[in-house]
């Protein structure tokens, strides 16, 4: 059975010459001895370290209390995610599947195999609580490491060194600070390290090409730093898709969006050679993950108004058959998502993607600052306002509902474009990022009803087929068609605003 933890924890170099005391400590009322342990590890990664460039670390430990084959992988405000096998899911130089396919972006499809060993003679204290809880844990560790060598790949090199960790049980955030403090007045400092494998094969990862940074509050500076937050939450949520974790696929999606709104928008500043192509792939990897975003939101959505329906129109029977009709398309969707993401091509787009977040290819326009920026803005600004009132002049039907989807697609790139700008345009950019949503959303709930219509005739027919009363889904069509329309009143009411060009 796979447990995933949060992990909240602090690693220093060395250890104190005599025991942490309470004193000062918020909550702690007691410090006392944990015991020992006796722990073997042995890391797993491909030949030149990709999971630990990703700040991922795969083991399997014996020993301790906590054996088993342990996942680690970056998480927000520097909390890791730990996720862990029992010893028996794998084999002792054959990682688990289920771990694998978590890292299976990380690695590009590389095979895993060991790349160090660590031995480690561990002490525990305990920090606790009056009712003896254990709020935080601090260990010292003694450790031998043996890893191949960087040169022949071959040959033990061992490597040996103390350290501290202090990880949160049940205490407060606040006091990993105050044991800092505490630490850091008696000599000890933060570990450069992030983990025991990085300080063993640290020196084998070779150091970023160095490059000139952009100015500051230039169009450069925000549009690389905007790049390089959506590449790693393409990143974050590859793992994420992988085990279909509520909502992955949908927040995937929309950061491959945001890259390709960036990359739209600030078009004249960038090299087109290179980025086209790019813009390219990631079309084609968002219609992957359109079409089972698409079958979870339409499914969820039309159940939950099928819930609503008058009890004529059986309203638990119309919203089951809609929910399982959506389920299972949401399923083969999702599993040729996966397909996809086991691909060389997709491989080869994350590889892409890593270069453009850390190489930007920039023109000298994009050098420039507040001005250059607003310009973008501006012009993202025209052209969503310019899409939506050539849809609103067109009369209800196909023709309209096209043009409303376009100028859909137009207020998010302005929109997008509006976050990414922000650093260097000020103040008018959230503001365009706020008018522009004002659109887009209630755009979007019309595309996802126009969408609805047919779903809600092939439902109907299903259910014909099957000898059901299909007047449920007559009243459902009704209400998507005037659902639709209201969201149309709600944009072109937002356009109004939109008009007026966006001033500091």
């Amino acid at each position: 059975m796979t447990t995933v933890y949060e992990e909240n924890e602090r690693k220093y170099d060395g250890a104190l010459d005599r025991p942490l005391t309470a004193d000062g400590l918020s909550q702690v009322s007691g410090v006392v001895p944990g015991g020992t342990e006796k722990l073997n590890a042995v890391y797993f990664d491909t030949p030149d370290l990709r999971l630990l460039r990703s700040g991922i670390t795969l083991r399997r430990r014996s020993g301790g209390g906590d054996a088993g084959w342990h996942l680690k992988t970056p998480g927000s405000d520097g909390i890791r995610v730990e996720t862990r096998l029992p010893l028996a899911a794998g084999h002792k130089r054959r990682p688990p599947k289920e771990l694998v396919r978590l890292v299976r972006g990380a690695a590009r499809g590389e095979r895993l195999a060991p790349v160090a060993r660590l031995r480690t003679n561990r002490t525990i204290t305990l920090l606790v609580d009056a009712e003896h809880r254990t709020l935080a844990e601090m260990v010292r560790d003694r450790v031998s490491a043996k890893a191949p060598t960087a040169e022949t790949g071959t040959g033990p090199e061992r490597t040996e060194w103390t350290e501290t960790e202090v990880e949160l049980a049940d205490g407060d955030p606040g006091l990993l600070d105050e044991v800092e403090e505490r630490l850091r007045a008696r000599g000890l400092r933060r570990s450069a390290a992030s983990s025991k494998l990085g300080r063993v094969l640290g020196d084998r990862l070779e150091a970023p090409a160095a490059r000139a940074e952009p100015p500051k509050g230039s169009v450069a500076a925000a549009l690389t730093g905007y790049l390089h937050h959506q590449v790693v939450a393409v990143r974050a949520l590859d793992p994420a898709v992988r085990v279909d974790r509520p909502d992955s696929v949908h927040r995937l999606r929309v950061a491959v969006r945001r890259i390709r709104s960036a990359l739209a928008a600030h078009r004249t500043l960038l090299d087109r050679a290179v980025t086209d192509p790019l813009d390219k792939e990631l079309r084609r990897f968002g219609k992957v993950l359109g079409r089972a975003r698409d079958a979870e939101v339409l499914g969820e959505g039309l159940a939950r108004q099928a819930s609503g329906l008058p009890a004529a129109g059986r309203p638990a029977e119309v919203s089951a058959r809609i929910s399982a009709r959506y389920v299972r398309r949401y399923r083969r969707a999702h599993q040729t998502a996966l397909q996809a993401m086991d691909g060389g091509r997709y491989f080869a787009l994350l590889n892409a993607l890593d270069e453009l977040a850390a190489r930007p290819p920039l023109r000298k326009r994009a050098r420039r600052g507040t001005s250059e920026a607003r310009k973008v803005l501006e012009r993202q600004r025209r052209r969503a306002v310019r899409r939506l009132g050539t849809a609103l002049d067109l009369p209800p039907g196909r023709e309209r509902d096209e043009a409303l989807h376009r100028a859909r697609k137009a207020a998010k790139r302005a929109r997008y474009a509006a976050e990414c700008a922000a650093p260097a345009a000020g103040p008018p950019a959230e503001k365009l990022r706020k008018r522009m949503k004002r659109i887009q959303q209630p755009l979007g709930a019309h595309q996802d009803g126009v969408v609805a219509e047919p779903a809600i005739v092939d439902a109907a027919a299903g259910a014909r087929r099957h000898g059901e009363d299909t007047f449920g889904y007559g009243l459902l069509h009704a209400a998507q068609r005037a659902h639709e329309e209201q969201q149309v009143a709600e944009a072109a009411k937002a356009r109004k605003k939109a008009r007026k060009k966006v001033k500091g």
